[in-house]
């Protein structure tokens, strides 16, 4: 099982869909980086030989930012439109949708499970109160 930029690929998948494990490689960039090292994307991620995986693990290493550069710099993008106070920066801090959608309906991804009104109160007065046990 080849590890490429501290991810292990899955044996059983063909080299093209197997490097899509990465963050930041998608099928495009998959399919760019076989054609630049002369891989054939059919062959399994378990076949490859030392010498291939070298020449992959090189070419993703200089010709491409992924997995942890790639998350920093994205977390240092969002946190900077947060500090600068912008309408994307502020979409960001409460946790909504930041390109545009609507949050009548849907965006119950970025808003959370809904929060029903009343549903988190307890009863108060005498009916609430625990009967005295004889």
């Amino acid at each position: 099982m080849p590890r490429i930029a501290g991810v292990d690929l899955p044996p059983e998948k063909r080299l093209e869909v197997a490097l899509t494990y990465i963050y930041g490689i998608g099928p495009m960039t998959a399919a760019r980086i076989l054609k630049k090292t002369g891989i054939p994307a059919e062959v399994r991620a378990k076949n490859l030989s030392e010498a291939d995986t070298g020449k992959l693990r090189q070419v993703i290493e200089n010709e491409y930012k992924v997995e942890g550069a790639l998350r920093g710099e994205i977390a240092m993008s969002i946190k900077r439109l947060m500090d600068i106070g912008c309408y994307r920066g502020l979409r960001h801090r409460k946790g909504l949708p930041v390109r545009g959608q609507r949050t009548r309906t849907n965006s119950r991804t970025r808003k959370g499970p809904k929060r029903r009104p009343g549903a988190g109160k307890k009863p108060s007065g005498p009916a609430a109160a625990p009967a005295a046990k004889a």
